[in-house]
């Protein structure tokens, strides 16, 4: 008789765990990997609808639908074959405790990366990211952000925790130039006058191709070290209606696979998807936005 416990997980919905189907490992650091998926599920510093807490497990579960897929179109290399990526489940913290969130992200990221790991994170609401920015520019330095959003997310009031608040104190903190970096898809209001980042509002990104808007990330970015992050709100709410603050008028989901297909040759140290928010999905739209986005990021670190 046929052993069914030992089938391959090839099934669309069975053992459906982790991203990707990769190797669940519980300590990362200990492993022959060269980038470690972390889920964050943290969404108290949601200034809008919460539920972005839920994104990396949903995000994970979309992700079984792009499994399948040995050599991910149209890159001409199939991760596998290029580097080792394990997940490691989720980020645990004290539920409902922010201090202690941001003490633990900083470390958890400080302690993959000092083991020489590469990191994909995934959120979470965007205040992840400064944790996150301020891990990488400890082993990194100074580097460049490219940020795809609906928000600067550069707004000096607010509390300590806001996910509209990273980008103000980041380059005062050092961790990123503002000068060779880029915001993409903006869409609402911000000091222009005194904005210290370059900017392709959502007008000017559907107007341009995703070559030219790429190439102009590149010839910014230059050759410094450089950290993205992608909250799903740059996307048009027809491609993302699952998030806590979505702006209509943004960017169709393939034109940010192309943008990010043409970042080819930067120098990328670190990255994360931010701001899915299940319970405001549509038949997994979102998480299958946010996973697709998550496979393309790794397949432009293995591309360096």
């Amino acid at each position: 008789m046929e052993d069914v416990f030992s089938r391959k997980d090839d099934s669309l919905f069975a053992n459906s765990y982790s991203f990707l189907r990769l190797p669940m490992v519980k300590d990362p650091t200990d492993t022959a990997a060269d980038i470690v998926v972390l889920g964050m599920p943290y969404d108290m510093a949601t200034t809008g609808r919460s539920g972005a807490r839920l994104g990396p497990d949903a995000v994970r579960r979309a992700s079984v639908n792009l499994a399948w897929e040995g050599q991910r179109y149209p890159w001409p290399f199939a991760l596998k074959d290029k580097c080792n990526i394990v997940d490691a489940g989720d980020m645990v913290f004290t539920c409902g405790d922010s201090e202690d969130f941001l003490n633990t992200a900083t470390a958890a990221a400080n302690q993959i990366l000092a083991a020489g790991k590469a990191l994909l994170t995934l959120g979470g609401d965007h205040f992840v990211t400064l944790p996150l920015l301020r891990a990488h520019h400890a082993k990194h330095g100074e580097m460049a952000l490219i940020h795809f959003d609906a928000h600067t997310d550069t707004y000096s009031q607010g509390s300590k925790y806001d996910h509209g608040t990273m980008f103000y104190h980041a380059p005062r903190e050092g961790l990123i130039d503002p000068a060779v970096s880029v915001q993409v898809g903006i869409r609402t209001d911000y000091d222009r006058d005194n904005h210290p980042f370059n900017v392709i509002c959502a007008e000017a990104a559907n107007d341009m191709t995703a070559d030219d808007i790429a190439n102009h990330i590149k010839a910014l970015v230059g050759a410094k070290p450089a950290y993205v992050t992608f909250d799903i709100d740059c996307l048009d709410p027809a491609h993302a209606p699952g998030t806590g603050t979505p702006v209509i008028g943004g960017i169709t989901s393939d034109k940010a696979l192309r943008i990010l297909r043409g970042l080819r040759g930067i120098n990328i140290v670190g990255m994360d998807v931010v701001e899915v928010s299940p319970p405001f999905d549509s038949a997994e739209i979102t998480s299958l936005a946010g996973a697709t986005i998550a496979v393309e990021l790794l397949h432009l670190w293995a591309s360096k």
